[in-house]
């Protein structure tokens, strides 16, 4: 399959206070069409870095990191789903489904019945009308996930996008979004702290270093999709969790011996 992402010998530096801290350093690293692949790494690491710098929220210092673009140049890039409920407090959940068709330009009518058809998908039908502070965490982040799918972006970017819900929310919603993600097949980059979703949701996870970032390992997730909740405890699962540990488990405790 051809590459989405891709970035070769990137490095990331930022001036502070005691001078110049390189994120990433000789980052490498090619995303397949339509692949969901998963980035994992101590706190500090550069993962949201290098997330940012695919978004166009910042620039690599040196090397190349890009996507690829497809063949019709309308339709956006990239969309960003964050940790944080980056949703519009004045806006409907309709309105803020259909905010980037919107600034595309759609007609009223059409991207309101295309938010509706998300808004139907995340399971919020009865809440079209209402306001982000009249729902839970958990909605809001349906309503961002719906916002970022309804926009029809070539490159899906999700920055820890469960990662402040609690554990129930969070497995729910996992699954819902591997069943959005068999539907549409985008590419997907998905930065988590945790193992398990890694697992879960990914075709290949990506272990980084401690700070500077690199990319340390890459493993194969071979377990077979369609995925639920269920794939957790098999032994497959167990055995790939226990390598991706074994990866990153130096990793951590470095980050955390240089934090001290």
């Amino acid at each position: 399959m051809s590459a989405k992402i891709v970035a070769r010998s990137a490095e990331k530096r930022f001036q502070t206070r005691a001078g110049w801290m390189t994120a990433l350093r000789d980052f490498d690293l090619e995303v397949a069409e339509g692949e969901f692949l998963c980035l994992v790494g101590p706190s500090g690491c550069g993962k949201s870095t290098f997330l940012r710098i695919l978004a166009g929220l910042d620039h690599a210092t040196a090397g190349e990191v890009r996507i690829v673009p497809g063949p019709d140049p309308r339709q956006p890039l990239a969309n960003v789903v964050f940790q944080e409920y980056a949703v519009f407090p004045w806006k409907t959940v309709l309105h803020n489904v259909a905010f980037g068709l919107e600034m595309r330009g759609m007609g009223r009518r059409e991207r309101e019945a295309a938010a509706r058809r998300w808004i139907d998908k995340v399971a919020l039908t009865r809440f079209s009308d209402y306001y982000p502070a009249q729902l839970s965490g958990g909605m809001k982040q349906r309503v961002s996930i719906a916002r970022a799918l309804a926009n029809d972006p070539q490159v899906l970017l999700m920055d820890e996008p469960l990662g402040a819900l609690d554990a129930q929310t969070r497995a729910v919603l996992q699954e819902e979004l591997l069943q959005l993600w068999e539907e549409t097949r985008k590419t997907v980059l998905y930065v988590t702290h945790s193992i398990d979703e890694a697992v879960f949701l990914g075709d290949r996870v990506v272990v980084m270093t401690a700070h500077p970032g690199t990319v340390k390992t890459v493993i194969e997730v071979d377990l077979p999709r369609p995925r639920d909740l269920s794939v957790m405890a098999t032994p497959a699962f167990a055995a790939l969790t226990g390598a991706v540990w074994d990866a990153l488990r130096d990793e951590v405790r470095r980050a955390m011996a240089e934090q001290a």
